[in-house]
């Protein structure tokens, strides 16, 4: 597994959070009001937000579990990463807010996401990245992997967009162009779901667009659900992601579209980002962004505060490396973590 490759995942995700920040919940005309296009940070400060964090938590339950991670995994690393906490979450997603509630009452997975107000957010899309690190070359893996995070605070689309997100990243780790990830992704998505509906329109919308601006500018005009107050939807987001992919032929410009779209811009960045990234490598980063970026600040999750990217990502790596030499895993496909010897 390429290393390079694991850390633009994980600093591609964190430089989109960084980046898209200042810019989230605006429109895109605002956005050029205010800055003309924004191609850097704005903010001398800038760090990963919740995005970044709850990636970090996400990986700590990948290293803890492997091809074997389950939801109550997940929950337990989660309490256990906030039981010390006694401040607010800073900019935290309210699907998470409730899970944790829930998790905090007792509830267990899947009931912790299924009663919870904001089940179709791109809470958990945002966060599954390391997943696909670990599952590199291996969607359907990751597929399953992403099910069993994504159920301690979702249902149904949030849990298909995370998914996607996770197949993404997994097929990008080992491809050389952004066709076969789209495809991962699309295929993560349920033929019959908002999510895949929301994903095959943007992809359109795209790819008959004359230039990257005037995807952006269709993408926005066509895909955002207005009617409602917030913008972290998951069909909305990710759908955004892929057409944004498909517009940038996945490249690490991407980044730079997704923050100047507008909308729940962070997440749409991070995602995008953790995309692109893990299809070129850390290396395509400007290293100034890197040093910015690399250190998590914990500024949401008290606990994840000095979590160093690079090292994270290269323990995704080991963590895989060892469980497929340890083990010799076949992978069982219908079954999370069902493991026979090959």
């Amino acid at each position: 597994m390429n290393n390079d490759r694991a850390r633009g995942a994980l600093l591609g995700l964190a430089i989109g959070d960084a980046m898209g920040a200042p810019t989230e919940g605006m429109t895109l005309p605002a956005i050029r009001e205010k800055w003309g296009r924004v191609r850097g940070f704005v903010d001398p400060d800038a760090a990963g937000t919740d995005d970044t964090e709850y990636a970090v938590l996400c990986a700590r339950g990948v290293l803890a579990a492997g091809a074997g991670l389950t939801s109550q995994v997940v929950a337990d690393t989660w309490l256990e990463a906030l039981s010390s906490q006694r401040t607010g979450f800073n900019r935290a997603g309210f699907s998470e807010m409730i899970a944790i509630a829930n998790l905090n009452a007792g509830m267990q997975p899947p009931a912790s996401g299924q009663r919870n107000a904001e089940t179709w957010s791109d809470g958990a899309a945002m966060r599954v990245a390391p997943i696909g690190v670990y599952a590199a070359g291996d969607p359907a893996l990751a597929r399953r992997m992403a099910l069993a995070d994504a159920q301690v605070s979702h249902s149904r689309d949030g849990i298909y967009c995370a998914q996607a997100i996770a197949a993404g990243v997994a097929a990008a780790m080992v491809e050389n162009s952004i066709d076969p990830v789209l495809d991962a992704m699309l295929a993560a998505l349920p033929a019959d779901s908002w999510s895949s509906r929301m994903a095959h329109r943007a992809v359109d919308i795209a790819a008959r667009a004359g230039s990257l601006e005037q995807a952006e500018e269709d993408l926005f005009e066509t895909i955002p659900l207005r009617h409602y107050m917030w913008a972290d939807i998951a069909p909305e987001a990710v759908a955004l992601t892929i057409g944004l992919l498909r517009a940038n032929d996945g490249a690490p410009s991407v980044i730079e579209s997704g923050v100047n779209i507008g909308r729940d811009s962070d997440t749409i960045a991070a995602m995008a980002g953790a995309v692109a990234g893990a299809l070129h490598g850390a290396s395509v980063f400007d290293p100034a962004h890197v040093d910015q970026v690399r250190s998590v600040t914990g500024q949401c999750i008290k606990a994840t505060a000095g979590t160093d990217l690079i090292d994270l990502a290269d323990a995704l790596v080991e963590r895989a490396a060892l469980d497929r030499v340890t083990h010799g895993v076949v992978r069982d496909e219908t079954t999370l973590g069902k493991e026979t010897r090959a």
